[in-house]
């Protein structure tokens, strides 16, 4: 009679569950979060026994590696900038966070500025970003807001959604081995080995589905509510734990038929005038740079080389001088 089950097969489940018992005992907590791509609201933040903070890469966060106290230390603003790969930079020294706590120390303010932003975050996540640093006592509230993201935020949360139900379907998800090779699969961590025709044909489909829901008028629309939504929703945050925000709009570097570049804010400037209010301060990137030689400022169509975080870091030292620091 033919076994049903060999050795070489139950050397595998044993293989298995030893690995699945070893990533819960011994790395449940890097794994926490891994799976909501950003959509959990604590992933990356690790607070300590001591009441310090350390900002992590991990569950979906791809925060620079900071640290800082979660009590905010007597006499120092502290400053917490938020939103996606434009104000996250190359480094929190080089982004203008960290330009704009350098050009304020000169002035004798003791100041604290942390990077929380992250890279192709849209309005939903970045939101909930915010109301997690609110607990860190902030000074100020510097959000960065972008519509140019709103289609990962989107496919994003449907793989957050992916796997939660206890439908058989998702049975094998529900262990952790399995889930983290399947996140290898959507992070191309082989991609290297992937041969190059199925990985142009995959990029290839990523980008045409992209680029044709970027031309879907409705759609557009849609994600334009959805931003002023969310950044509503972060100025009656801020305003329910008495924090200012200051709302800066991008602007994307454009190219006209002819060769020329000029600045497109594609609606960022009337969506965040309309928060404007004591607390509530805006400054504009595309009046920031359009008095300028700005092309060379920017690295591509919307991220800035360090010196054009140094202008931006400028500009928003400016609005602070006159609006929040003369309080203090």
């Amino acid at each position: 009679m033919r076994r049903v089950f060999t050795k070489s097969f139950l050397l595998v489940i044993a293989l298995f569950c030893a690995s699945e018992l070893t990533v819960r005992i011994f790395f449940a907590r890097s794994m926490s979060g891994r799976f909501d791509y950003g959509y959990h609201p604590t992933a990356g933040f690790q607070e300590n026994a001591d009441g310090s903070v350390d900002l992590l890469r991990t569950g979906g966060r791809r925060f620079h590696k900071q640290h800082f106290q979660k009590e905010r230390p007597a006499g120092v603003f502290r400053i917490l900038v938020i939103g996606d790969s434009v104000p996250r930079g190359g480094s929190p020294a080089l982004a203008y966070s960290g330009q704009l706590a350098a050009q304020l120390e000169k002035q004798g303010v003791r100041v604290e500025s942390l990077n929380l932003a992250v890279a192709g975050f849209g309005a939903h996540r970045s939101h909930l970003v915010l109301a997690k640093a609110l607990d860190y006592q902030p000074s100020l509230i510097i959000r960065h807001v972008n519509n140019s993201n709103e289609y990962e935020d989107e496919r994003e949360w449907r793989r957050s959604q992916d796997f939660k139900g206890w439908h058989p379907k998702n049975w094998l998800m529900k262990s952790l081995v399995l889930r983290r090779l399947y996140e290898m699969k959507t992070e191309k961590v082989f991609w290297e080995w992937v041969p190059e025709k199925i990985r142009a044909q995959a990029s290839l489909n990523d980008a045409d589905a992209q680029i044709a829901t970027s031309l879907d008028e409705r759609k557009v629309r849609e994600w334009q509510e959805r931003v002023r939504k969310f950044v509503g929703e972060d100025v009656a945050a801020c305003r329910a734990r008495g924090v200012p925000i200051l709302l800066v709009a991008q602007a994307r570097r454009e190219k006209s038929a002819d060769g020329k570049f000029y600045l497109d804010d594609h609606g960022l400037d009337e969506l965040t005038a309309g928060f404007k209010a004591p607390d509530v301060a805006v400054v504009s990137m595309k009046q920031v740079f359009a008095p300028l030689d700005f092309a060379p400022l920017f690295g591509d169509g919307a991220h800035l080389f360090p010196k054009g975080h140094g202008v931006l870091a400028e500009a928003i030292a400016a609005e602070l001088n006159g609006w929040l620091l003369k309080k203090n």
